[in-house]
């Protein structure tokens, strides 16, 4: 599972800084603070579905990009 977590934390970061979208703007576009993003980044969480959802339509990709 730690895996899974590092890869979408490293897609998302990647993602995020090719869009030029700080963890604040993300986190705002999602309603959850800021320091959920990092966790999230850092693979310390594990978000659920939804939240992948979230944050694939935020970044203008789909959910299977940010788990490649």
């Amino acid at each position: 599972m730690a895996e899974i977590s590092t890869k979408l934390g490293q897609n998302l970061k990647r993602m995020r800084i090719a869009k030029k979208l700080s963890q604040g703007a993300i986190s705002r576009k999602l309603e959850v603070h800021r320091a959920y993003i990092s966790g999230i980044e850092n693979g310390k969480r594990n978000p659920t579905l939804a939240t992948i959802q979230r944050l694939a339509i935020a970044l203008g990709v789909s959910a299977d990009e940010l788990l490649k």
